[in-house]
Parts: structure tokens; C-alpha cells; sequence
């Protein structure tokens, strides 16, 4: 069976950043999505390099004109989104879609299973770098890569993407992986607080916060069952520090915008878990309700 036959039938849900690459990904290889989210649009754009994809819509906002259920959802909403994205989850899937999450955290099975009708739900760690433009264009720095848990589910995300500029890989050990994500995101939480980008984390002080906060989210994350070792503390650090000075992240991004944050997917959950294994998190205990009032309030 050929790729593209095992993928079948392929919707992206939330064509942001994230979702707009992989549907240019999948167009680019002859397996162009249906795609739904809140605004009604005419096409995406998206370029990497040199190379520009323009993606045909239109992008559909009504549920009542969903012809699913689909093989193979990508859903690509932020985690502040997902209940506003239960519609769509309901009209595109069925017992037999697979529901691949390209989200934020750890606990995306948990959050999204309750919405999907039935529908076998994959998480996906998402290892690119892609911002949208201001004209609404989605630029990807970088190459794009996704991890995934190894299964007969995800392998069908996989010969969706088979042949594109964007890989993907299993893990048996998924859990780590998304923990070792998971730390990245809840250092770069960081940023939301100065207004500031990577070139902050080449200050003294501002790395030693950064590997104090590292360390006890390493901590609550092995006590949690994650597999890491000392060594990714200095490894997500330095990757902060050889950035580009002016690269920001997604989260920082949302607060420029006055968008709700993922607060409590990607730091909230280090507090959480804290808490039910009983180890002590003072530097989430600061930097949690200081990121829960920079994006909800009040004042």
C-alpha cells in the first residue's frame, strides 16, 4: 500500500503557525488537507527559504458543511483552544480517525480524547521553528521535524507526511521525549516575564534563574517517569544562548498580542506534578501565578 493510501483522507484543524506547515507539508507531496479554523480564508501561504507554498482553501468555518468523518486529523490549536475547537472535532472524527495533537505539554491524550468521538488520539512533540508574518504569512527558520509515540496510529501521521520537507520520527519512549520538550518550553516562559528574547539568557544571572528552574523541572520530570539525564540542563541553556539574539517564542509572541497563554501547559503542569509526587517547586511557585496574571488578569 502506498503512502499516500495508508494516509487516506487528511484534515488540519487551526491553520496558525504550526498548522500551516503541515499543510503546506502535506500539499507539497499531492495529500493537500481540508482545513477548518475560526476565519474564513481564500488560501494559505507559507515559505521556507527560498521555496514559497500557497495551500488552497478556502479554510472552513462551518461544521455543517464537514464531509467527515476523516482518516487522519491534525490538530493544531493551541491548548487555550481546545474546547473552543470541540465543533470541529466532533464533525471531523469517528472511531476509526486518527487525531494526531500538535500541541504544547504532556497531556494532550488527556485533554483532547473527551472531544474526538471515539478517535484513537496521538500526541506529536513539534521540533520547528515557524512564526507567522504580519501579512499572514507562515515562515518556517529551520528544518521541521516531528516526534512521535511508535504505533500502528502514528504511523499513519507518518505516510501522511511521507516525502515532504517535514520528518517524522517515533520514539518507545515518547514520555521523555515530551518532557525533554516540555523543559525547553517552561525556561522560555521566562521571556513572557521581561519582554524579552533569547539574547537574555546570555546574562549571568538570568541563565543561573534559568538552570535553577531547569533543575527542578528535571527533578519533577524523572519523578514522573521521565528518562534524562543532568547533562540536557546545559544543553537546553546553550541552545537559548547560541540563538539569535532577536528569536522569540511562541509564548512570548502571544503576550505581544494580547493573546491567552499556554501558561498552564507548559509551566502550570511542572507545579502540577510537583505537587502530586511531593516535591517542592519554588521557582514554578514564583513564575506560575506571574504568568497566569500576565495572561488572564485582572488589571
Amino acid at each position: 500500500m502506498s503512502a499516500s493510501a495508508s494516509a487516506g483522507t487528511v484534515a488540519v484543524i487551526g491553520p496558525g503557525a504550526i498548522g500551516t506547515t503541515i499543510a503546506a507539508a502535506l500539499h507539497q507531496v499531492g495529500r493537500t488537507p481540508v482545513v477548518f479554523g475560526r476565519s474564513a480564508r481564500d488560501e494559505l501561504a507559507f515559505r521556507t527559504g527560498s521555496e514559497r507554498v500557497v495551500v488552497p482553501g478556502p479554510v472552513r468555518t462551518d461544521t455543517a458543511a464537514v464531509d467527515g468523518p476523516f482518516d487522519l486529523v491534525f490538530l493544531a490549536v493551541k491548548t487555550t483552544q481546545v474546547s473552543g475547537a470541540a465543533g470541529l472535532l466532533a464533525a471531523t472524527c469517528g472511531p476509526d480517525t486518527v487525531v494526531c495533537v500538535l500541541q504544547n505539554g504532556i497531556e494532550q491524550v488527556d485533554s483532547v480524547t473527551p472531544l474526538v468521538a471515539g478517535a484513537t488520539v496521538v500526541p506529536a512533540v513539534v521540533w520547528f521553528p515557524a512564526v507567522r508574518e504580519p501579512d499572514g504569512e507562515v515562515l518556517l527558520h529551520g528544518a521541521a521535524r516531528l516526534t512521535l509515540p511508535t504505533g500502528s496510529a502514528s504511523d499513519r501521521a507518518a505516510a501522511a507526511l511521507d516525502g515532504s520537507w517535514c520528518t517524522v520520527e517515533t520514539s518507545t519512549d515518547f514520555h521523555s521525549t515530551a518532557w525533554r520538550k516540555l523543559l525547553q518550553n517552561a525556561a522560555a516562559g521566562l521571556m513572557v516575564l521581561t519582554g524579552r528574547r533569547s539574547g537574555m539568557y546570555t546574562r549571568d544571572d538570568v541563565a543561573g534563574l534559568a538552570v535553577v528552574y531547569l533543575r527542578e523541572c528535571l527533578t519533577v520530570a524523572r519523578a514522573d517517569g521521565a528518562v534524562l539525564d543532568d547533562a540536557v540542563v546545559g544543553t537546553i541553556l546553550d541552545g537559548f544562548r547560541t540563538r539569535p539574539a532577536d528569536l522569540g517564542t511562541s509564548i512570548l509572541a502571544d503576550r505581544v498580542a494580547g493573546f491567552p497563554l499556554e501558561w498552564d501547559a507548559r509551566n502550570g503542569v511542572v507545579q502540577r506534578r510537583g505537587r502530586a509526587h511531593g516535591i517542592p517547586t519554588p521557582v514554578s511557585d514564583v513564575v506560575v501565578p506571574l504568568l497566569a496574571a500576565a495572561s488572564d488578569g485582572p488589571g
